[in-house]
């Protein structure tokens, strides 16, 4: 089944030539050696990049529901030979049933076996390997600005640009201290595979952002996990089903930055943050004492305070008055609802 290849639109900051750089990509997609080089004349594939088709549904009462939905789809991405597949975690948050497919249509069950809420990542187990080539990891620190790049998602290929590289604070206590940005644009990239000219595997799709550039310019975009967060911890993610590293404390607020100051903006109920009477229209100004300056600030405060569990003090504003709100902080993931066993 081969896929046409749409562009999404055109980054004149980064690139004269848009059309000239999709030759170059078509002409270098993987795979690159003497020995395949045959194939790599051959109409693209999602096959040809180790990707297959996610399909979640969530268990019943899953408290992500609300936000992500109860069936969800998105790509996968096969990185060895015995089943082990790589996606972005929330498509498999609190999940029921997970079937993966490739493109020659054929579906098989797959479990999860990791969840990594730092870095976003989860991974998946098929009961049988899908008929796909595992891809090879790149080396996602080293990919420069203005680099061309291919998207695989399991519904085509797109090319792109890496445009910027800094730091991604996320509203709901999540922060990469360096994420990969893309432009232009495209669609379904919840999982989505980012590739480099040699075929190697570079970052996991997370999100659509209306500021690839940063402060350069309000330009739609996509953000992407860097592999290279996954390398250190895979080890422990497959034999143990999370890290070695204890469970940051987390409270269950999201919040909008307002000049360094945090807007609550929803509260996961029966949160800590609800147990201890945060609620929407709140305005977090300080932790442990400590003024807090933006999301960034804010979460590696909040994370410097001990493990999950420890006792979080906020200095919140209510109205006129300041309070000061003391939030047990937990594991996010005994929050989470799990698949029932029997």
């Amino acid at each position: 089944m081969s896929y046409s290849i749409g562009l999404a639109g055109r980054v004149k900051p980064v690139a004269a030539s848009l059309a000239l750089t999709v030759m170059w990509l078509l002409q270098s997609a993987p795979p690159v050696n003497a020995a395949d080089a045959p194939r790599a004349r051959e109409p693209l594939t999602v096959d040809a990049f180790s990707v297959v088709k996610v399909i979640v549904k969530a268990v019943p009462d899953a408290r992500s529901r609300n936000s992500l939905g109860g069936d969800r789809e998105g790509t996968g991405i096969v990185i060895d030979s015995s089943g082990l597949i790589l996606t972005i975690g929330y498509l498999v948050q609190e999940a029921e049933s997970v079937v993966v497919a490739a493109a020659d249509g054929r579906a098989v069950p797959a479990s999860v076996i990791a969840y990594d809420f730092s870095s976003g990542f989860g991974l998946l187990r098929a009961v049988k390997p899908p008929s796909v080539k595992p891809i090879a990891f790149g080396d996602s620190a080293t990919v420069p600005e203005r680099e061309p790049v291919l998207i695989v998602g399991f519904d085509g290929v797109a090319p792109a640009f890496v445009v910027s590289r800094r730091p991604f604070a996320g509203y709901w206590e999540y922060l990469l201290d360096e994420a990969i940005y893309t432009a232009p644009a495209t669609v379904n990239w919840q999982g989505a595979a980012l590739i480099n000219k040699e075929g190697k595997l570079l970052g996991v799709g997370s999100l659509v952002v209306g500021d690839a550039l940063g402060g350069k310019g309000q330009v739609p975009g996509n953000l992407f996990v860097p592999i290279d967060l996954l390398k250190p911890i895979l080890g422990d993610l497959i034999s143990q089903g999370r890290t070695a590293s204890k469970p940051r404390p987390w409270l269950g607020v999201s919040t909008q930055d307002l000049q360094g100051k945090l807007i609550v903006t929803r509260v996961s109920p029966d949160s800590p943050a609800d147990q201890a009477g945060i609620a929407n229209g709140d305005i977090i100004v300080g932790i442990r004492g400590e003024q807090v300056k933006g999301h960034t600030d804010f979460y590696r405060k909040l994370w410097a305070s001990g493990d999950a569990g420890a006792e979080v003090v906020l200095d919140v504003l209510k109205g006129t008055e300041i309070k000061k709100l003391e939030v047990h902080s937990m594991d996010r993931e005994k929050y989470l609802r799990q698949r029932p066993t029997y």
